[in-house]
């Protein structure tokens, strides 16, 4: 990305502050922005400043970028600074009020979307300076390390100049100074979180920067391109095909799937389809408060498969209004039996399984049409779910449908996870429709990696992993340390929250027994709002958080999969006591319960696994021994799961979540 306007402080001293002002504006009108006089005028007074204090500082070579834009949606830098030594950005706030937390938090924000994103940031402290131009003199507080992004710092206007240069004093003359034509020629490629992908794609003047978002993980380009490939193809034979899209937990299955519905084919009426509840929930409401009147097009963009299905299952004779859909978590669209049966809560309309009335409805197209079935490998967790092997059966005997996938589809150890036993006449295979590269985990990518050895119960395999790098994962037994842990490692603007899997129930013994009441609170209010997930009151399960994301997790560990000799034991919590699951399929969703729950963080996940009760405690609760919690913690340790620090001042937490290596 790059500033609305950028000259080296010299150029800025010479030219008069109205002039570069109207060149901010002149920039903000090309972006289908509207200009208030207001902002102007803050211009004005914010470059007025910039001028006073580079002129104190006299360093006529620093590079000064204004409205420096930042591709994850609603946030631009005031200005950064790219001095010999270090990156600066400055947030200008005309006001006496002081140094307001929600301030410094959005400075720092600001600050860590540099460090992790823009390559340019990854050899020099990155420092956040809010200036709040009436606010009263503080004196300077150095940090006690120099490198990753460093705490906020505050001043006024007045002292701008003078603590620009106690800074530069401070960290003092750098081995490699900083490049700042190398600095603007060097990337910033971030990884939006699937809140932000939604907001910026269903806006049509930021859609383009999304295609750009994090082009450096080569993967999901060429995932992109390949599906695209595939619909230009039935588009132009008149055909009609499923994509097939595999992945990795995190790899961006619905970021791709996000663009596909509100990038190039929107006008299409493309639409996304899922059964995750809590994700449409979530992106609907997020949507809603966006975006305005424009509020029933997201409706009609994101919508709950099995609605969807039904909605036309009772209307034979309309096709639907998208010609191409994505089908979020295809893998466990229901089968027959479970799509026919009627519960408490509804009666079903369906005859066929949903891969089958799929095909049908999509089928009911003049011309071409195209399915997107992105498929999240190891992370069924409900009963009743098809496989691949559903679609593929369905593929074979529809007439006029072929399909498109990756050569994984032909190899899962399980044959409901296989499309088919091998070659087939109506399947073509394209090695760029598998996600292989960890999107979620920004700054270890082995996380995924690591998850998995774990809970394949490869110690040796996983700590080896934890050895080569800086693994994002802490280990409590503490309730009380993980709440203070995610509070003092969450940063800026970012979200922590807590999880645990449903069949946690014993958990409310240690104090947490309350699932999130309405999940889009939990995931788009903010503290002090108790229902906000970092509020860290109420946890989420598996079944609220899968397809969504948090900066920072604090995973509670229940006592549903525990350590069973060299593997798991996976239990279910029936009246007073724990039965053990014996049915492959059903031990299967436990663990891969606990692969959802540790892959949902971007940044730290920290896990709490309680003391439970001891076996010479007079009120001893058999449901929670404290040996068995204790061989889970151990083995997790083994692992390579750091232990977490007791609680550290906030300036020197912010040192270490910068640079992770220190604990």
């Amino acid at each position: 990305m790059k500033a609305w306007v950028e000259m080296t402080a010299a150029a800025l001293c010479a030219t008069p502050a109205e002039e570069v002002a109207a060149r901010l504006a002149y920039a903000q009108a090309a972006r289908h922005g509207s200009l208030e006089l207001t902002q102007r005028a803050s211009w004005v007074d914010m470059l007025r400043g910039l001028q006073a204090a580079l002129a104190v500082v006299d360093r006529a070579d620093w590079r000064v970028l204004l409205e420096y834009d930042l591709l994850r949606l609603h946030k631009r830098a005031d200005a950064v600074l790219l001095t010999d030594r270090a990156v600066v950005v400055v947030e200008w706030k005309n006001h006496a009020r002081g140094f307001a937390p929600a301030d410094l938090r959005q400075v720092e924000d600001y600050a860590l979307d540099l460090h992790d994103f823009h390559a340019g940031c990854r050899a020099h402290p990155v420092v956040p300076l809010l200036v709040a131009t009436e606010a009263p003199a503080t004196p300077f507080a150095p940090p006690l390390l120099w490198q990753g992004v460093v705490p906020p710092m505050g001043c006024n206007a007045a002292g701008l100049g003078a603590r620009l240069g106690a800074i530069m004093q401070g960290m003092g003359a750098p081995a490699r100074p900083l490049d700042a034509d190398a600095w603007l020629r060097a990337p910033y490629r971030p990884v939006p979180s699937v809140l932000e992908a939604a907001q910026m794609l269903f806006d049509r003047h930021r859609s383009a920067e999304m295609t750009e978002a994090r082009a450096d993980a080569a993967n999901l380009t060429r995932t992109t391109a390949a599906v695209a490939r595939a619909l230009d193809q039935a588009r132009a034979d008149g055909g009609r095909v499923v994509v097939f899209v595999t992945g990795i937990p995190g790899a961006g299955k619905t970021l791709c799937g996000l663009n596909i519905v509100f990038g190039a084919l929107r006008a299409h009426g493309a639409a996304f389809l899922t059964g995750n509840a809590p994700l449409i929930a979530v992106l609907r409401e997020d949507l809603r408060r966006r975006a305005g009147e424009r509020r029933d097009a997201a409706r009609t963009a994101l919508q709950n498969v099995h609605r969807f299905l039904e909605h036309h299952v009772l209307r034979p004779d309309e096709a639907p209004e998208a010609r191409v859909i994505v089908f979020d978590e295809a893998q466990r669209a229901w089968n027959q039996a479970q799509a026919t049966r009627d519960t408490q809560r509804r009666v079903s309309r369906l005859s066929l399984s949903e891969p089958a009335h799929t095909l049908e409805i999509m089928g009911r197209h003049a011309g071409w049409s195209a399915i997107v079935a992105l498929i999240g490998n190891g992370q069924e967790i409900n009963t009743g779910e098809a496989g691949l092997a559903e679609w593929g059966r369905v593929i074979a005997g529809t007439p006029g449908w072929r399909a498109v996938a990756a050569p994984r589809v032909l190899r899962g150890d399980d044959p409901m996870q296989r499309l088919h036993d091998g070659p087939a006449p109506w399947l073509s295979l394209d090695d760029a429709l598998d996600l292989t590269v960890p999107m979620r985990a920004i700054r270890a990518p082995q996380g995924a990696a690591w998850v998995d050895a774990l809970l394949r119960g490869e110690v040796d395999e996983a700590a080896g992993i934890a050895r080569a790098g800086a693994l994002p994962y802490f280990l409590t037994r503490d309730l009380g340390a993980l709440r203070d842990g995610l509070r003092h490692l969450t940063r800026g603007e970012r979200r922590a929250g807590l999880v645990a899997s449903a069949g946690a129930r014993r958990l409310r013994a240690d104090g947490l027994g309350v699932q999130v009441p309405k999940v889009e609170n939990w995931f788009l209010d903010r503290w002090p709002d108790v229902r906000a997930s970092d509020a860290l009151e109420t946890f989420a399960t598996e079944y609220d958080c899968q397809g969504l994301e948090l900066d920072l997790v604090g995973l509670a560990w229940g006592g549903d999969m525990v350590r069973s000799g060299p593997g798991w034991g996976m239990r279910a919590f029936s009246g007073t006591r724990w039965q053990v699951v014996r049915q492959a399929q059903d031990r299967a969703f436990i663990l891969n319960t606990y692969r959802v729950l540790l892959t949902r963080a971007r940044y730290e996940t920290i896990i709490w696994v309680p003391r439970g009760s001891a076996a010479d405690d007079p009120f001893h609760d058999p449901t929670r021994p404290a040996a068995e919690l204790d061989a889970i913690a151990d083995f997790l340790a083994a692992c390579g799961a750091r232990p977490l620090p007791a609680p550290l001042p906030a300036p020197l937490a912010a040192s270490v979540a910068a640079a992770p290596s220190l604990l």
